[in-house]
């Protein structure tokens, strides 16, 4: 019987589920196979694990943890029948809330040991990024290419403050340099240039532990949704932003959004990150791959 393969992110959520590995093991355990932990302490060994696990045949890849490690978790099972489950022990777990998994650690395992059993489960649809050099790689909740992608640049490249308020701070430095970038943008086929403060594109609806960016955005229609917010100023953007959290943005004068099965974006100067991840510099192709991820749960 193939064995369940858990990548386990014991940094996740701030360390605080830190404690709860071995009963999740015990819930997993229950589907009545065999089930093993990989030891990868680096991102890069984590996903090479992922890759190598589903190579020789794992049953299924668990991923623990938040947006970060599932991400990992996608680019190995992306467009294979190994299925994937979800335990979500991050600060956001967008992808776990927008799939409509259980937010209990115990409940999530629970939820996949009973789809292991009665070999259950959700095709889901990834989006498949394609960078200029060629790397691809697979992303299942938002890219984000406009104003929340350079304040992560710029959070990431500072040293001080440590923690969470490093950002907070980021925020406020991006702010006062708040200004429209141009975008070259080919939506299946069709190429248009906008000028934008804000732009997302999502495979589901929400970024950032809860900013329903995409609110619209559904995993099982083929289609991507793009969202951006045309020129602002600074106190309509800090307006907007707290709007993201309901979804109701998308409702402002500002605000545009398209759906597409494919989206190129070009501008100068802007790091996209996906799942909260860096990616790479634009331009970038995101394509919508439907069920591409057979969800467990």
């Amino acid at each position: 019987m193939s064995e369940i393969v858990v990548l386990r992110n014991p940094g996740a959520g701030r360390g605080r589920h830190r404690g709860s590995l071995p009963g999740v093991l015990e819930r997993l355990g229950a589907a009545g196979h065999a089930v093993r932990v990989l030891d990868a302490p680096t991102a890069a060994e984590a996903e090479q694990a992922c890759r190598d696990a589903v190579a020789a045949g794992a049953g299924a890849l668990v991923a623990m943890g938040g947006d970060g490690t599932v991400h990992l978790a996608q680019q190995a099972v992306a467009g294979t029948d190994t299925p994937l489950g979800v335990i979500p022990a991050g600060t956001g777990n967008d992808f776990a809330t927008s799939a409509g998994l259980p937010a209990d650690l115990y409940a999530a395992a629970d939820a996949i040991a009973a789809a292991l059993r009665e070999g259950r489960t959700r095709a889901l649809d990834l989006a498949r990024i394609t960078c200029l050099d060629g790397t691809v790689r697979w992303y299942g909740a938002v890219l984000a290419a406009g104003f929340d992608a350079i304040v992560n640049e710029r959070g990431n490249r500072m040293r001080w403050p440590r923690g969470p308020i490093r950002y907070d701070l980021a925020v406020l430095l991006e702010l006062v340099r708040l200004r429209p970038r141009r975008y070259t943008v080919t939506v299946d086929g069709q190429t248009s240039v906008l000028d934008a403060v804000l732009l997302a594109v999502g495979n589901t609806a929400a970024y950032g532990g809860g900013m329903r960016i995409c609110p619209d955005a559904d995993a099982t229609d083929g289609l991507l949704d793009m969202v951006w917010a045309e020129p602002v100023s600074r106190a309509t953007l800090i307006r907007i932003k707290p709007r993201v959290y309901q979804g109701t943005h998308i409702t402002h004068p500002k605000v545009r959004s398209l759906r597409a099965r494919e989206i190129t974006l070009a501008a100068e100067g802007i790091v996209c990150y996906a799942d909260g991840e860096r990616i790479g510099p634009l331009p970038v192709t995101i394509t919508a791959v439907p069920q591409a991820v057979h969800l467990l749960g």
